[in-house]
Order: structure tokens, then C-alpha cells, then sequence
């Protein structure tokens, strides 16, 4: 199956200054910084998907006179996964101001031979019925957390339309999800694509634990 697929970082745009300095280690050592530019990042994330949502022309009155104005039709639920998602998430909610929201927890749990598996354990989200969805999570490793994630938020609803978002992907991660989600009414948005994913599932050259880059390690 193949969804439909954006890579942003393939054009030459300001959106590849902030995704230099979130993977440089020289600029990640400012957390301010790095939450910062996550959020620019999602900013930009909803300006490209702003561009194939329904509009409808509406009448403005001004002090002036009537200005003819295409506006969104209905704005999108915005959902991400904690907590790396957060200011991700916020980027994208500056822009679409006024959406409902979904918070998600996914997360690996890990065996004492070193293997994992991805866990859900938390909702809270709107219905999605009939509504057109944005999942983001800034980091698509193995791919397994946003695919648990998008089929968790399916028992909230059918959405419309569903746009993934994430910032890297390894190539193993994007294969990944475009053979587990619909290839229908399912777009992803990619900022970068690299191409090993390690034998502990990071990827390379990545940029380390966005969560913990973004608020700090956890124990």
C-alpha cells in the first residue's frame, strides 16, 4: 500500500535551518532553543497541510467595505504523542488555533534481554468522526508507536482524512507505516529520511531523544 507522501526537507526552505540546528549537538545543549524550533517546525507542518484542507469564500466586512476571502471550512483535530510531541504539537496549534485536541502515550517497554514492545496506555481525545486528524510524534523509528497510535485513535471515530507527521524517519520506519495505514484517505508529512535504523532501533544520524532534549532525561 502506499500512501500519499510529503518530504518536506527535499526542497531548499528555511524549514532545513531548523531541522539543522535541532539535530546539531552544539544547538541542542539550549532546551529553550530545541522546543523552539520543534514548534517553528510544526508551524510549517501546518502551513503545507493548511493548503489541501476544504474552503469555502466568505464575506468580511471591513471598516472599508466587503473583502471576498477564502476561509477553512472546519479546522482538523490535532493529536499528538507525549511527550516528545508536545511542542511539536503546540507549533501546529498556533496555526490551527482553533481545533480540538488528542493526547496519546505510547511508549517502549523493555525486556532484560534489551527488546521492547510498544505500549498505549492513554487517551483523551474528541470523536474523530468524519473529521479530518493530524497525528504527529517528531521522531518515526521502528514506526510501530505511530502506527499503535493512528489505530488507537480509530476507536475515536472514522476520520475523513488523516495526515502523519513526523520530523525524521528512518527509511525502515516510513516503509513501515505506509504498509499499515490506509492508502486512501492517509497522507504523511516527513521533514527528513535517513537511512539506518541501529540494531536498538535509534536512528542515524538522528538527533538523540527528542523527549529528553525537550524537558530533560528521565529516569
Amino acid at each position: 500500500m502506499n500512501s500519499s507522501l510529503n518530504i518536506l526537507g527535499n526542497q531548499n526552505s528555511l524549514f532545513n535551518q531548523f531541522i539543522s540546528e535541532i539535530r546539531s549537538s552544539d544547538v541542542q545543549i539550549d532546551s529553550l532553543r530545541f522546543r523552539r524550533n520543534l514548534e517553528r517546525i510544526g508551524e510549517i507542518f501546518a502551513y503545507e497541510i493548511s493548503k489541501t484542507l476544504p474552503y469555502e469564500e466568505r464575506e468580511i466586512v471591513t471598516p472599508l467595505g466587503i473583502a471576498t476571502i477564502p476561509t477553512m471550512v472546519e479546522y482538523p483535530v490535532l493529536a499528538t504523542i507525549l511527550r516528545a510531541g508536545l511542542p511539536m504539537h503546540q507549533g501546529m496549534l498556533n496555526y490551527f488555533d482553533r481545533s480540538e485536541n488528542a493526547f496519546i502515550t505510547a511508549f517502549r517497554k523493555y525486556e532484560k534481554d534489551g527488546t521492547f514492545e510498544i505500549e498505549v496506555d492513554y487517551l483523551s481525545s474528541p470523536t474523530i468522526d468524519d473529521k479530518t486528524l493530524i497525528l504527529a510524534d517528531p521522531m518515526l523509528a521502528t514506526g510501530q508507536s505511530m502506527v499503535l497510535a493512528y489505530e488507537e485513535m480509530l476507536t475515536k471515530g472514522d476520520p475523513r482524512h488523516t495526515h502523519l507527521v513526523s520530523i525524521i524517519a528512518s527509511r525502515q520506519g516510513l516503509d513501515y507505516l505506509q504498509s499499515h495505514v490506509s492508502p486512501t484517505n492517509t497522507t504523511i508529512w516527513i521533514g527528513a529520511v535517513d537511512e539506518e535504523l541501529t540494531a536498538h532501533s535509534y536512528i542515524v544520524p538522528g538527533l538523540g531523544d527528542a523527549g529528553d532534549l525537550a524537558y530533560g532525561i528521565k529516569e
